[in-house]
């Protein structure tokens, strides 16, 4: 599939420099990082978090774990929760359920960042499919998505500790 349509037009748009990465099919972070030897700091995993029924896309670095707690405190929610895969094929009709790039604004959605990812000058994601990754300066990602920085995370996913 490569980059999904939506995302390409508005880096073209935007005149955004970035890299397209191949890779075998890998469906999660660890396996993304490891075949693509991108560190888990800069490569992100996207999810979907519904804080009191309103939705959120939420990055955090791959070796990270979300803390639903404090993403409901970040957002002066009550209660949050994992969307499903299942309920994302609507919203995301041009990615694969799971590869969904960290363009909220591109799908109507707020986008919280980990503060980890501000700490990098470049930042990886998901094209769209679970074969591509896209590689580009973080500075352009902040710019264009603005997201709102904040400590979300909790335990290291171990698989990915130090690596």
């Amino acid at each position: 599939m490569a980059i999904c349509a939506r995302l390409k037009t508005f880096l073209g748009e935007r005149g955004v420099r970035f890299e397209a990465i191949d890779h075998p099919l890998a469906y999660t972070a660890s396996d993304i990082a490891r075949t693509t030897h991108i560190g888990p700091r800069m490569l992100v995993k996207t999810v979907i978090v519904d804080v009191d029924g309103r939705p959120f896309m939420v990055t955090v670095a791959a070796n990270q774990k979300v803390n639903l707690r404090k993403v409901a405190e970040v957002l002066g929610g009550r209660h949050a929760r994992l969307e499903k895969e299942s309920d994302l094929a609507g919203r995301f009709g041009d990615c694969e359920a799971g590869a969904m790039p960290p363009f909220g604004n591109l799908y109507g959605m707020k986008v919280i960042a980990d503060q980890v990812l501000f700490m990098d000058r470049e930042i990886a994601f998901n094209a769209g499919d679970h074969t591509t990754v896209v590689k580009m300066a973080f500075e352009d990602f902040e710019r264009l998505v603005q997201p709102m920085e904040a400590d979300i995370t909790g335990d290291l996913d171990e698989d990915l500790y130090g690596r």
